[in-house]
C-alpha cells in the first residue's frame, strides 16, 4: 500500500453515500503527513470537500487547508480559460463571457468535453510536477467512467491533429500504472460491493486507469474472537438466567451485542464475495479497511480519524 501515496494522481471514487469525500481527503492528509506536497480537488463542486476540511469555500485556484495540504473545487469555465492561456495563448481577464455560453453549447452536443478539460487540469499539475501527489475527488461509480475515461474515448475518435495531441500526452499519463490509479471506496454492504465489483471490471478496459485499492469504509469490529464465540452464544441461548440475575437490562444488552455480530457477519460475507471477485478478475488490488468511527462528529475530526485509521496501511 506504500505504492499508493508515491503514484502522481490517485483517482478516489465509490457509491454515493460510503464516504468517498471523507477517504479522498483522509489519504491526503496521511500523504501531508508523510512530507510530500499534496493537492486534493472535488470534481463535482457540491461543497462536500470544504464541509470535510471546515473551510468555508473552495475555489479553483488551491487553498492551503494544513501544512503541505491545498485542496481546489473543478470549474470548467476557469479549466477552460487556463487551457485557452497555456496551450491557445489567449490571455483572459475575468469571466470568459458569451464563449463560455458557447462552449456550454458545444460542451452539451459533444459528451466529453468537459470532462476531458477536468481531467486535463489534474493532469497538468502532474506533468508540471506542481505536486507530489494529487487526490481526485471523483465522480460516483455510476459517472467515473465517462469522467476518467474522455481523453482515451476522444483519443480513439480522433487519430490525428492538435486534439489528438492534446489528449495523447493525459493518456501517457492516465494509462501508466507508476504514475496514476483509482481507488474505490465501498462499505460492507450488498449495493456499494456490487457497484465496486463492476467498476472494477470495467476500469482498466474503458479509461486506460488501474485500480490500486480498494477501501472498506464503515467496517464493524468483532466483538469477539474465535475462543469467545462459543460463549457468547451459550450467553444468548441463556438470556432468561441472565435476567434473574441482572434484572431486565440483561436481555437488552445481549440482543445488542447479537444485533452487531450479525450485522458485522454479514458484512464479512460481502467483503469475501469482493475478495472473491477480485481473485476471479485477476486483480492484484489491496482491500483496506477502515473501522466504523461510532462517532457524531462531522468534517475535520472525521477526517484525521480516518487517516490515523489508514495511516499504517499507507505508510
Amino acid at each position: 500500500m506504500t505504492a499508493l501515496l508515491d503514484l502522481d494522481l490517485l483517482f478516489v471514487t465509490g457509491k454515493g453515500g460510503v464516504g468517498k469525500t471523507t477517504v479522498a481527503a483522509a489519504i491526503a492528509e496521511v500523504a501531508a503527513r508523510s512530507g510530500r506536497e499534496v493537492l486534493v480537488c472535488e470534481m463535482d463542486a457540491k461543497g462536500a470537500l470544504a464541509t470535510a476540511f471546515e473551510v468555508s469555500d473552495l475555489r479553483f485556484e488551491p487553498t492551503e487547508v494544513e501544512p503541505g495540504l491545498h485542496a481546489m473545487s473543478m470549474s470548467t469555465e476557469d479549466s477552460l480559460r487556463e487551457y485557452l492561456r497555456l496551450f491557445v495563448k489567449i490571455p483572459f481577464i475575468g469571466r470568459i463571457g458569451p464563449l463560455a455560453s458557447t462552449f456550454d453549447f458545444v460542451a452539451d452536443a459533444a459528451p466529453g468535453v468537459k470532462e476531458i478539460l477536468a481531467v486535463g487540469k489534474l493532469c497538468w499539475e502532474v506533468h508540471e510536477r506542481h505536486y507530489d501527489l494529487v487526490v481526485v475527488d471523483a465522480e460516483a461509480t455510476g459517472h467515473v467512467v465517462s469522467q476518467i475515461g474522455a481523453p482515451k474515448v476522444i483519443a480513439d475518435l480522433v487519430q490525428v491533429g492538435l486534439v489528438r495531441d492534446q489528449t495523447q500526452w493525459m493518456l501517457d499519463i492516465l494509462e501508466d500504472p507508476d504514475r496514476t490509479g483509482v481507488a474505490v471506496v465501498t462499505t460492507p454492504e450488498e449495493m456499494p460491493v456490487t457497484e465496486s465489483i463492476e467498476l472494477l471490471g470495467r476500469l482498466t478496459a474503458e479509461t486506460g486507469t488501474h485500480p490500486v485499492a480498494v477501501v472498506a469504509n464503515r467496517v464493524l469490529p468483532a466483538m469477539f474472537d474465535r475462543s469467545e464465540q462459543p460463549v457468547a452464544e451459550a450467553i444468548a441461548g441463556s438470556v432468561d438466567v441472565l435476567v434473574d440475575l441482572l434484572g431486565p437490562g440483561a436481555e437488552a444488552v445481549v440482543e445488542a451485542a447479537t444485533i452487531v455480530e450479525s450485522r458485522r457477519t454479514i458484512g464479512a460475507g460481502h467483503l469475501d464475495r469482493l475478495r472473491s471477485a477480485l481473485e476471479e478478475m485477476s486483480l492484484d488490488v489491496d482491500v483496506v479497511t477502515v473501522a466504523e468511527m461510532f462517532s457524531r462528529a462531522h468534517g475535520r475530526r472525521v477526517v484525521s480519524l480516518v487517516a490515523d485509521g489508514l495511516d499504517e496501511e499507507l505508510t
